[in-house]
């Protein structure tokens, strides 16, 4: 891949069979202001073909092709070690459902960008008055648990780590929390929000939460509540993993 201009942040977007969901307009609006990399993670559908139409539409577009499905936080950990190999400086990686709008994750990038103190910025879900946020009751109350048992896992209190949306600043302990692949799944977030806590030299205070200004659930998303089940499972055994994470350190 071209090397990264260092001016502009790296978007990753996973996909699987998205040849539906994905909006066309929406990558390419978002290729206007950052570079988007498409990771298609072993597609059945016309999702390969789409992000090659997406790709030659735009000099900053571009797409990542995995041999077969190895889960959403696979094809985000791909995605951001391509996008550190080029050099990138500013990375992020959100839904290819654009369940966050592209203008709100670029207003995270702006955000990260003027906070030098700030290595990683969190998408919260946040109801607050003046807010859009739409998504329905039932996934709201499985996200409240799913936040609270992460939360405890995590040894820190995170109010949506699920939230699909963050930026993050290249870092070292970002390279050596990439540099192997997940345990888990469906709770990867949560893992690499270990992994960067069990770094030495990494502080807590390195991460901030961003209420999101719009969020919208979207038909056809896979993380139903039976899916939720198996992340709380997945939590529930990187529990004592991330323990013995901080207890000798990630990079040891």
């Amino acid at each position: 891949m071209r090397p990264a201009d260092p001016a502009r942040a790296t978007i990753v977007i996973p996909c699987f069979d998205e040849a539906r969901r994905l909006p066309r307009d929406g990558v390419l609006a978002l290729a206007h202001s950052a570079d988007v990399l498409l990771v298609d993670s072993g597609s059945t559908d016309g999702t390969p073909a789409l992000l090659a139409e997406l790709a030659a539409d735009s000099p900053h577009v571009r797409a990542l092709t995995l041999a077969r499905n190895r889960g959403k936080g696979e094809a985000v950990r791909h995605g951001l070690l391509a996008a550190l190999d080029t050099g990138a400086q500013r990375l992020a990686y959100f839904d290819a459902d654009f369940a966050t709008p592209g203008e709100e994750m670029l207003r995270l990038l702006d955000l990260l960008d003027r906070s030098p103190d700030t290595s990683v910025l969190l998408a919260s879900r946040v109801a607050l008055l003046g807010r859009d946020i739409r998504r329905s009751a039932s996934r709201h109350y499985l996200g409240r648990v799913y936040a609270t048992v992460a939360s405890l896992a995590l040894d820190l209190p995170v109010y949506d780590t699920q939230c699909g949306a963050k930026a993050l600043r290249r870092t070292p302990a970002l390279e050596a929390a990439l540099a192997r692949p997940f345990r888990t799944r469906w709770a990867f977030d949560v893992e690499l929000l270990g992994r960067l806590l069990a770094t030495p030299g990494f502080r807590s205070e390195e991460i901030v939460e961003e209420p999101l200004r719009a969020w919208a659930d979207v038909a056809g998303g896979r993380l139903i509540p039976w899916e939720m089940a198996r992340a709380l499972g997945e939590i529930l055994a990187l529990w004592r993993a991330l323990a013995q994470d901080r207890a000798r350190g990630w990079s040891s």
